[in-house]
């Protein structure tokens, strides 16, 4: 009996040994890439330019139709009438639906454009961890108690030739009093 429970610790033993976890807070190394700034750039002008032409293109539609339909002075046939009622209610639904369909035009692109960026940071994360000897690598939001020396981000930062602000960096003091 004695020589099993031996030789569970000894097998826990080297098992513990081989686990090595370490946390990096992935969303700080994308902010810090210089392609991030550039990636914002893009994607505030993808909102701009295609949704909000495509959103104006939508209610000029809207309102010319709207006209036409309404149009006392030169009432249009039924049937003409009959088939802009319809597009109208279609135009109208599209246009209620406009912010939630916008917003998924918004995030695709976004994701498009991030895509090489992110595969760029999780090539470097794992680079990282195989250099360091780490097992694991968790996600910092995920964490509650870690030593700041599983922290990767300055190893992962360096990979990626990132410079990462003072106040980032493990075991950062703020200044006191510093007016």
């Amino acid at each position: 009996m004695l020589a099993v429970v031996i030789g569970l610790l000894i097998t826990g033993t080297g098992v513990n040994a081989q686990t090595k976890i370490g946390y990096i807070d992935a969303e700080t190394i994308l902010y810090l890439m210089p392609e991030a700034a550039k990636i914002d750039s893009l994607v505030r002008h993808y909102q701009q330019d295609t949704v909000g032409k495509e959103y104006s293109s939508l209610m000029a539609t809207y309102t010319y139709k709207d006209s036409i339909f309404r149009d006392s002075v030169h009432p249009a046939p039924a049937a003409v009438k009959e088939q802009i009622g319809k597009e109208l209610g279609q135009l109208v639904q599209t246009l209620q639906n406009w912010q939630q369909i916008a917003q998924e035009a918004v995030q695709n692109k976004q994701s498009q454009l991030l895509a090489p960026v992110m595969k760029k940071i999780q090539d470097a994360i794992q680079a990282v961890a195989k250099e360091k000897g780490y097992t694991h690598i968790l996600s910092r939001e995920s964490i509650i108690v870690a030593p700041d020396a599983d922290n990767l981000l300055q190893a992962v930062a360096k990979k990626l030739n990132v410079t990462v602000p003072p106040q980032l960096l493990p075991g950062y003091k703020a200044p006191v009093g510093g007016r």
